[in-house]
């Protein structure tokens, strides 16, 4: 257990960002792997695992749920010195993520092909996701007991564990991706497939690591048979805030399955140049989510020690980091787009849409920065029904304008990028009020009560 209530907010910043930024970064190399052998397939092999893949989007809402949950519910109990309670939640944890995994497992299964079948461009790509999605279930099945472990893990202001495991199941997976995708050493080659058991082999892998280093190593926070009965007082406090930050990544799916919609007609090549676009920008934001995930344990722990002050600092310190990094990277999207896209693959089709998705929403990049430094928050104060409310804001304000743009006469992909950054800024200063609203009320009893 790492005590965040001491000490230099900015430095407790970027000491857990650093090793959480890390570990999605290579998260992220694994995927531009991925994209990298699978794009040699075809764009219609390419279009179908990004279509597919925005699959992620359900399962990380519903990790996002149990991580959340645990998270700022162990975060306040590190806060009040209560270990017993910590504990508690961590078991409870483990009986979600389990329920979660096993229903993962058999709606995946089940609705893989209509899902497909709404969004493939033409029947090869339809195809191409549904032999994708086939073999990566069993992959997202298991993302459950990981993120329920590295949640109990960042709530105790410990992070380098799970960062490690997450490092390791993603080299394990890059390992593997260019033996079965390409078969690369056998001669036998799955193609797709292949991409998506690579990533259930390491997912599997990393839970049995998690799982000894919980047995062995851990000491805060530890499995008690005793405490895995369904304790439904725990469940509602973890879903109360769970749920909503859960809801938000539901609404993202919603998002990019509009915009597939919308652009399937402009055939694969256009869908397989948004999915690049769209991962690159992915890897972009892996600065920023880091210092989100990292403000919610240490807000947390302050909030839960009654250091309003500090719960403030932690806040308007991390929005400052990320407005300036954010900005950065604006500026070498607007300068060469292409660079980032033309590793990937030749097809200048493809390349053009993806480069021109990049340049033109790069323009949201300081709001999104701002966005998820307030969903941060919003975990450490304990209530993310503000955060919910923000993105449900956006996905209002752009798919019926975006579903109404589609079937006008005119209509070119680069509409649908303008009103995506338009409801991105309106989205951050929908969060910008509500986060002064939630810190007034939140912390003003427990300001003045000091005083």
């Amino acid at each position: 257990m790492r005590d965040l209530t001491q000490g230099s907010i900015p430095k407790h910043i970027i000491m857990m960002a650093a090793p959480i930024g890390i570990g999605m970064l290579v998260q992220t190399l694994y995927f531009f792997v991925d994209l990298y052998f699978v794009a040699s397939l075809g764009d219609a092999a390419l279009a179908g695992v990004s279509s597919a893949g925005i699959l992620n989007f359900i399962v990380m809402a519903l990790t996002q749920m149990l991580s959340v949950g645990a998270v700022t519910l162990i975060s306040h109990a590190v806060g009040r010195k209560d270990q017993a309670e910590a504990n508690l939640v961590f078991n409870q944890t483990i009986v979600l993520s389990t329920l979660c995994g096993l229903f993962t497992l058999f709606a995946s299964y089940a609705f893989a092909p209509l899902y497909m079948n709404a969004l493939g461009a033409d029947q090869a790509t339809v195809d191409a996701g549904i032999n994708f999605i086939q073999w990566l279930i069993p992959g997202l099945a298991l993302q459950f007991a990981l993120a329920a472990a590295g949640g109990a893990l960042r709530g105790t202001g410990v992070v380098k564990p799970a960062m490690l495991v997450q490092m390791l199941t993603v080299l394990i997976n890059i390992i593997l991706a260019p033996v079965l995708i390409a078969g690369w050493g056998t001669g036998y080659a799955m193609g797709i497939a292949g991409a998506g058991l690579a990533t259930s082999i390491a997912a599997l892998i990393g839970v049995i690591i998690m799982l000894f280093y919980f047995a062995k190593l851990e000491h805060y926070v530890a499995y008690h048979k005793e405490q895995l009965r369904p304790d439904f007082k725990i469940w509602k406090r973890m879903l109360n805030v769970g749920l909503p930050a859960g809801a938000e990544f539901l609404f993202m799916f919603i998002f990019m399955a509009v915009i597939y919609s919308i652009i399937r007609d402009f055939g694969a090549a256009a869908q397989a140049g948004f999915g690049l676009g769209s991962r690159v920008m992915q890897a972009i934001f892996l600065p920023v989510m880091a210092i989100s995930f990292a403000i919610a344990p240490i807000a947390g722990q302050n909030f839960g020690a009654k250091l309003p002050q500090r719960v403030r600092d932690t806040v308007w310190k991390a929005i400052y980091i990320e407005s300036i990094l954010m900005a950065i990277l604006t500026l070498v999207c607007q300068i060469e787009p292409r660079w980032f896209v033309h590793f990937f693959t030749k097809d200048e089709q493809v390349i053009e849409v993806g480069a021109q998705f990049l340049k033109v929403i790069s323009w949201n990049f300081v709001a999104s920065g701002i966005i998820f430094a307030c969903s941060g928050m919003f975990q450490a104060l304990g209530n993310t029904w503000p955060s919910l409310i923000s993105m449900a804001t956006r996905v209002i304000t752009f798919a019926l304008p975006a579903i109404w743009l589609s079937h006008q006469s005119g209509f070119e992909i680069i509409h649908v990028w303008y009103l995506s950054v338009a409801t991105v800024t309106l989205q951050m200063l929908i969060s910008l009020l509500l986060l002064r609203h939630q810190l007034n009320r939140q912390l003003w009893t427990m300001e003045h009560s000091a005083n």
